[in-house]
Protein backbone atom coordinates (compact mmCIF):
# COMPACT_ATOMS: atom_id res chain seq x y z
CA UNK A 1 0.00 0.00 0.00
CA UNK A 2 1.20 3.30 -1.47
CA UNK A 3 1.38 6.12 2.12
CA UNK A 4 1.11 9.70 1.69
CA UNK A 5 1.87 11.91 4.74
CA UNK A 6 1.31 15.71 4.66
CA UNK A 7 1.53 17.81 7.69
CA UNK A 8 0.54 21.66 8.32
CA UNK A 9 1.54 23.62 11.25
CA UNK A 10 3.40 20.06 12.94
CA UNK A 11 6.44 19.52 13.17
CA UNK A 12 7.06 16.01 11.67
CA UNK A 13 8.84 13.73 13.37
CA UNK A 14 9.82 10.13 13.12
CA UNK A 15 7.78 9.30 16.48
CA UNK A 16 4.62 10.69 14.52
CA UNK A 17 5.36 8.67 11.46
CA UNK A 18 5.72 5.72 13.71
CA UNK A 19 2.37 5.65 15.03
CA UNK A 20 0.79 6.42 12.28
CA UNK A 21 2.49 3.56 10.03
CA UNK A 22 1.16 1.10 13.00
CA UNK A 23 -2.47 2.23 12.91
CA UNK A 24 -1.79 1.95 8.82
CA UNK A 25 -0.75 -1.46 9.22
CA UNK A 26 -3.61 -2.62 11.83
CA UNK A 27 -5.86 -1.20 9.30
CA UNK A 28 -4.51 -3.23 6.44
CA UNK A 29 -4.57 -5.98 8.25
CA UNK A 30 -8.63 -5.66 8.00
CA UNK A 31 -8.96 -4.85 4.30
CA UNK A 32 -5.58 -6.00 2.52
CA UNK A 33 -7.31 -4.41 -0.98
CA UNK A 34 -6.42 -0.66 0.04
CA UNK A 35 -4.25 0.96 -2.58
CA UNK A 36 -3.32 4.04 -0.68
CA UNK A 37 -3.45 6.07 2.43
CA UNK A 38 -3.47 9.53 2.64
CA UNK A 39 -2.99 10.78 6.05
CA UNK A 40 -3.41 14.65 6.43
CA UNK A 41 -2.01 16.44 10.21
CA UNK A 42 -2.88 19.86 10.88
CA UNK A 43 -2.45 22.04 13.61
CA UNK A 44 -4.65 25.57 13.92
CA UNK A 45 -4.12 28.42 16.38
CA UNK A 46 -7.20 29.73 15.97
CA UNK A 47 -9.51 26.70 17.18
CA UNK A 48 -10.34 26.03 20.66
CA UNK A 49 -7.44 23.95 22.39
CA UNK A 50 -9.48 21.10 22.84
CA UNK A 51 -9.64 20.76 19.10
CA UNK A 52 -6.69 22.09 17.62
CA UNK A 53 -4.82 19.45 16.24
CA UNK A 54 -6.86 17.30 13.13
CA UNK A 55 -6.28 14.50 11.31
CA UNK A 56 -7.38 13.12 7.97
CA UNK A 57 -7.07 9.75 6.14
CA UNK A 58 -8.64 8.90 3.14
CA UNK A 59 -7.68 5.13 1.84
CA UNK A 60 -8.21 4.40 -1.54
CA UNK A 61 -9.70 1.41 -3.08
CA UNK A 62 -11.34 0.27 -6.14
CA UNK A 63 -14.66 2.10 -6.01
CA UNK A 64 -15.59 4.20 -3.40
CA UNK A 65 -12.58 5.65 -0.89
CA UNK A 66 -12.77 5.36 2.35
CA UNK A 67 -12.76 9.07 4.78
CA UNK A 68 -12.69 10.13 8.17
CA UNK A 69 -11.50 13.30 10.06
CA UNK A 70 -11.25 13.99 13.69
CA UNK A 71 -9.81 16.68 16.27
CA UNK A 72 -8.22 16.53 19.80
CA UNK A 73 -6.05 18.57 21.91
CA UNK A 74 -3.62 15.86 21.75
CA UNK A 75 -2.18 14.62 18.04
CA UNK A 76 -1.67 11.33 19.04
CA UNK A 77 -5.39 11.38 20.32
CA UNK A 78 -6.52 12.76 17.06
CA UNK A 79 -4.74 9.87 15.07
CA UNK A 80 -6.35 6.90 16.89
CA UNK A 81 -9.86 8.23 16.61
CA UNK A 82 -9.54 8.91 13.20
CA UNK A 83 -8.22 5.32 12.76
CA UNK A 84 -11.13 4.26 14.74
CA UNK A 85 -13.90 5.89 12.95
CA UNK A 86 -11.93 4.59 9.22
CA UNK A 87 -11.60 0.72 11.16
CA UNK A 88 -15.12 1.16 11.54
CA UNK A 89 -16.15 2.04 7.86
CA UNK A 90 -13.64 -1.15 6.50
CA UNK A 91 -16.40 -3.30 8.72
CA UNK A 92 -19.15 -2.03 7.75
CA UNK A 93 -18.16 -2.45 4.24
CA UNK A 94 -17.21 -5.80 5.06
CA UNK A 95 -20.37 -7.03 6.41
CA UNK A 96 -22.46 -5.48 3.85
CA UNK A 97 -20.94 -7.40 1.12
CA UNK A 98 -20.82 -10.58 3.27
CA UNK A 99 -24.67 -9.68 3.76
CA UNK A 100 -25.35 -9.73 0.23
CA UNK A 101 -23.57 -12.58 -0.63
CA UNK A 102 -25.06 -14.56 1.94
CA UNK A 103 -28.79 -13.47 0.59
CA UNK A 104 -27.72 -14.35 -3.29
CA UNK A 105 -26.67 -17.80 -1.94
CA UNK A 106 -29.95 -18.20 0.45
CA UNK A 107 -32.21 -17.02 -2.90
CA UNK A 108 -30.74 -19.62 -5.13
CA UNK A 109 -31.43 -22.30 -2.46
CA UNK A 110 -34.66 -21.54 -1.75
CA UNK A 111 -35.13 -21.65 -5.83
CA UNK A 112 -33.73 -24.89 -5.83
CA UNK A 113 -35.65 -26.32 -2.90
CA UNK A 114 -39.30 -24.96 -4.49
CA UNK A 115 -38.20 -26.37 -7.53
CA UNK A 116 -37.74 -30.04 -6.38
CA UNK A 117 -41.08 -29.69 -5.11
Amino acid sequence: MKFILTTHNVTYTQAIEDHILVRIDKLEHLDRWAIDARVTLEHDHTRTPEKAFSCSIRLGFRGPDLFATDSDADLYAAIDKVTKKIEQQIRKRHNKNKARKHKEASRTKRARQVADL
